[in-house]
């Protein structure tokens, strides 16, 4: 497989080493400097996409173009049409909340998941030879609008039409997934066991996500708190002319330092512990929609195959215009195969992805947990000595 390396944070890659030689194959992606574009309504973000590679099929060893989200849309869902069976990787959501849409944090994080989103594609075996790939990183802007202009499939849809398609999937997943669904349903003990902890897992790291927003939200609370109780405290110190009140100006000055420090910390818990979890929720989702593909293409599958024994009955049944009744049954003969090989194809392909998936959400979970508890540690001593400090000069006063 090729290489693949990366300037920001992310997750699902096989990292190159900066040792290694020059000559090996190699297929570098960054996203970076957001910038906003036009005004009111027609406003949006846009991103730098760089890439660095020595690959045959690439224009030259470093490419770079700018993409807005709506083009990152464009290859996820081109992706998603062209192969089934494989989990594509998820996109951030998209706010629709004009306060927030291009507020500093949301761009930062936006950024970061998008460099992630195309990263994770890049270091995948199978969607790092994809042609909707290379027209995304190398094309230039006009071309790549016009791509975006060309939806196939679902994304040729009305937005009205495209919110009953994805209820329509919601439903799929629920029930077909699930085996609601009846008379067909695929029967088969493993995937049964790997249905039930994909929704356990999403249930576990929603609640996991839920729980490091309210962590992120209290320290954000606690660090106003002490910045106003900070300032509250040096206007006390004022009116006292004595060490009290030098001792109350520099209480409120600690109060201060700590409440820009708390928010630091909050800061980089959203980065690094809830967008994590936030972004496992969104690759289940994905996981979902595979397996809601699956469970059409073997309920696909199945009809045809009644659909063929019909025609078998049908054929020693007719007298009259057997020769095209041969022909319909051939045809149909090829169409399930075909479609039992599609079936084959994708419960093969997920069975090889849930195992990746598997790995890497150790990895990526158990670092989001070690930068917690490094954060978490790190703050608590900065906090007990900036206090110890000061506790002499408190005493002394009193």
């Amino acid at each position: 497989m090729i290489s693949t390396e990366r300037s920001g944070s992310g997750s699902f890659q096989n990292p190159r080493s900066p040792h290694a030689s020059q000559m090996a194959p190699y297929l570098s992606i960054s996203v970076t400097d957001p910038a906003k574009m036009g005004n009111g309504v027609q406003a949006y973000i846009s991103y730098k996409v760089t890439t660095k590679s020595n690959l045959p099929d690439f224009q030259g060893q470093e490419k770079i173009v700018i993409r807005r989200y709506s083009d990152f849309v464009w290859l996820h869902d081109h992706l998603f049409e062209k192969y089934k069976g494989i989990f594509i990787p998820p996109l951030p959501e998209k706010s629709t909340v004009e306060k927030f849409r291009f507020s500093a944090e949301f761009i930062e994080m936006r950024c970061r998941a998008l460099d992630v989103f195309i990263n994770r594609i890049a270091s995948h075996h199978e969607l790092q030879k994809s042609e909707d790939l290379r027209i995304f990183l190398e094309a230039d802007e006009q071309t790549m609008e016009r791509a975006r202009s060309q939806e196939t499939s679902i994304f040729k849809k009305k937005p009205s039409d495209l919110m009953q398609i994805f209820k329509d999937v919601q439903s799929k997943v629920s029930d077909v997934v699930l085996g609601k669904e009846k008379p067909v349903e695929e029967s088969n003990s493993e995937y049964e066991k790997l249905k039930h902890y994909i929704f356990e897992l999403e249930d576990h790291l929603a609640e996991a996500q839920k729980h490091a927003y309210r962590l992120v939200k209290r320290h954000r609370e606690l660090g106003q708190s002490l910045s106003d109780f900070g300032k509250a405290v040096k206007l006390l110190g004022t009116s006292e002319e004595n060490s009290l009140g030098k001792a109350f100006s520099e209480l409120g000055a600690k109060c201060e330092l700590q409440s820009i420090k708390l928010q630091k910390e909050a800061h980089n818990l959203l980065m690094n512990f809830e967008e994590p979890l936030k972004d496992y929720v969104r690759a289940v989702q994905s996981i979902k929609a595979t397996m809601a593909e699956r469970a059409n293409a073997f309920k696909h599958q199945c009809e045809l195959a009644e659909t063929i024994k019909f025609k078998e009955i049908d054929m020693l049944m007719r007298s009259d215009k057997l020769a095209e009744a041969e022909r319909e049954y051939e045809v149909l003969k090829v169409e399930g195969e075909e479609a039992a090989e599609r079936f084959k194809t994708i419960a093969r392909l997920m069975n090889e992805e849930i195992v990746q998936f598997q790995e890497q959400k150790t990895l990526d979970i158990g670092l989001a947990l070690h930068e917690f508890a490094k954060g978490q540690a790190h703050l608590a001593n900065s906090v007990a000595e900036a206090w110890r400090g000061l506790l002499p000069k408190l005493e002394a006063c009193s």
